[in-house]
């Protein structure tokens, strides 16, 4: 007798509830009806100001500004750093949207690295593209928390005179070699979006170091020269001197976004260890599938996963629409970043029009065109994780038996490695 067909109940989007603590001080602070970062009587809160000052002390930057998003992270990180309107900024090929529309948003132009079966940028393509489009930024994003070769990044970076603002959306709490990920370049930017480690609804993080710059992300979040109402500021001389040349680009994020966010950065050292759990466990159900290729991990990467990425390479388009289809019925929705259209939460640089890229990325789309990913609450026991393998796998022998007839591929593919890789593991 067969078993049972497999199916999940579970929705994926599900995010864990706000602490307590949380609730409790946005129900302050909305009967209060001060919703307003700033108090123009004086400051009659201080969520964001505090929230600022932990979030700079976790990261282990020495400035930090809250703002409405993360994508206005990265694009203030990418004002701050002195990039000018019509100026090349380089970045990997393997990202979500928001990353070149900052680039856009600044006014410049997004330069696109390709990327390897590695799902992160390509130093050597790095390397060429920044010599021969001149440019002086990389705006280097760690997708869904893959992090790249950083010693090898950073090496490109420093001999072509590259500003490094990293994308962190996806990489809070992650590593290399012990060194967290943010620390690395100019500035880095953060999300607080509901499906990231942190959950405000939306909201971003912009960190760095410099002091002047520092000074011109607050006047351009929309201060309203109330700096000093900010615990996490350069010294007010800094302030004062770009204050009449800084534009109010009104990216501020509330006090109840901040109020919501910050008894989460105690959950979050629980959060990492039960993604990591998640990520690996779901990880060795997918590798008992011969057509499952997990992404290849670098050696000293240390990630902060928040969802499950793989590629099925003996499937075609035809074969991986079907695929999706069949988990779908399944319960279990899957993302492609194949698909001819960017969806939800998917995209690829050939869906990026806007970019004007002059390269084909053929390496980068060949990755992509096999790509799923599947989200994971933190919140999924180990059953669901075992049935969401499991869906995988027989999703994935059902398309392979109906299109051939009963008989699918039988040699498992197998990733591209080298002496420094290793395949994907738990965190």
């Amino acid at each position: 007798m067969s078993e049972p067909r497999a199916i999940l109940t579970r929705d994926l989007t599900e995010p864990e509830p706000v602490p307590e603590a949380g609730i409790a001080r946005a129900v302050e602070l909305m009967r209060s009806g001060r919703l307003f970062r700033y108090g123009e009587m004086g400051a009659d809160q201080q969520d964001a100001a505090l929230l600022e000052l932990e979030f700079a002390a976790l990261v282990g930057r020495r400035f930090c500004v809250a703002v409405n998003s993360g994508g206005s992270a990265l694009f203030l990180a990418l004002k701050v750093a002195g990039v000018a309107p019509g100026d090349p900024v380089l970045v990997n090929g393997f990202t979500l949207a928001p990353v070149p529309g900052a680039i856009v948003h600044a006014c410049a132009r997004p330069v696109i690295v390709e990327i390897g079966d590695d799902l992160v940028i390509d130093p050597e393509d790095l390397r060429a593209k920044a010599r021969a489009s001149g440019a002086k930024a990389l705006l280097l994003s760690h997708m869904r928390g893959h992090i790249a070769d950083m010693d090898a990044v950073m090496e490109v970076a420093d001999s072509c005179g590259l500003a490094v603002i990293e994308d962190c959306a996806h990489a809070l709490g992650a590593r290399w070699k012990g060194r967290t990920i943010g620390t690395f370049g100019f500035a880095a930017g953060f999300s607080a979006q509901t499906y990231k480690h942190l959950n405000a609804g939306e909201g971003g993080f912009l960190v760095l170091d410099d002091e002047a710059a520092a000074a011109r992300a607050i006047l351009h979040s929309g201060s309203y020269m109330l700096h000093h109402q900010h615990a996490s500021r350069p010294d007010g001389a800094f302030l004062d001197a770009a204050s009449g040349e800084t534009a109010n680009f009104s990216l501020r994020m509330t006090a109840l976004a901040a109020a919501i966010l910050r008894p989460q950065l105690r959950e979050l050292p629980r959060r990492l260890a039960r993604w990591s759990q998640i990520q690996a466990r779901i990880a060795d159900g997918l590798r008992r599938s011969q057509f499952v290729a997990l992404p290849i991990r670098h050696e000293g990467a240390d990630p902060a996963p928040t969802s499950v990425q793989f590629r099925v390479p003996s499937f075609d388009a035809g074969a991986m629409q079907d695929f999706l289809a069949e988990a779908a019925s399944r319960g279990l929705p899957v993302k492609w970043f194949g698909a001819a259209r960017q969806i939800g939460f998917t995209s690829a640089p050939r869906h990026w029009s806007y970019a004007r890229s002059d390269d084909a990325l053929a390496r980068t789309h060949d990755v992509l065109a096999t790509l799923c990913d599947i989200r994971t609450p933190v919140t999924l026991s180990d059953s669901e994780c075992d049935l969401i393998a499991r869906i995988v796998r027989e999703a994935l022998e059902t398309v392979a038996d109906a299109r051939s007839g009963g008989g699918g591929p039988t040699e498992r593919p197998q990733a591209v490695t080298s002496a420094r890789h290793q395949t994907s593991q738990g965190r």
